[in-house]
């Protein structure tokens, strides 16, 4: 129960980070998006199985985070019928906030644990959860 409470803290430490950043229009579910979409998109199919919700469900996300410019379609290089989903220079620059508000969030950690407990805290944490998908707690 105490790691699922520690999560929920730091996935809204990091949605409040991004929020103090300038970017008041998202939800924690759309750090999870860009978390799939940061290193070179994703197609509407992919972004739904990460999440685990249905193909509409993530149309929805992805059509919302277009309006707010930060996602955009594009044609996809290998599939003439799928729609490549990117992230756009605001949608990086949302990516970046998150990532140092990841930093201040682990601070308070840091100063509870001290820097050698949370590094193996870190690493023991990978290897239970080696890469496994990023999903919401919905």
């Amino acid at each position: 129960m105490a790691l699922l409470t520690a999560t929920t803290v730091l996935v809204d430490d990091i949605h409040s980070g991004v929020v103090a950043r300038g970017f008041t229009d998202l939800r924690p579910t759309h750090g999870f998006v860009f978390s799939r979409l940061s290193a070179a998109g994703g197609t509407v199919t992919e972004i739904a199985e990460h999440l685990g919700v249905t193909r509409q469900a993530a149309s929805q996300i992805v059509d919302e985070l277009a309006a707010k410019g930060y996602v955009e379609r594009r044609p996809h290089p290998a599939d003439a019928r799928a729609r490549l989903v990117v992230l756009t220079a605001r949608g990086r620059r949302c990516t970046r906030a998150a990532e140092e508000a990841i930093v201040d969030a682990l601070e308070s950690w840091q100063d509870i644990l001290g820097e050698r407990r949370l590094v193996a805290m870190r690493d023991e944490l990978a290897r239970l959860a080696p890469g496994g998908p990023l999903r919401p707690t919905w």
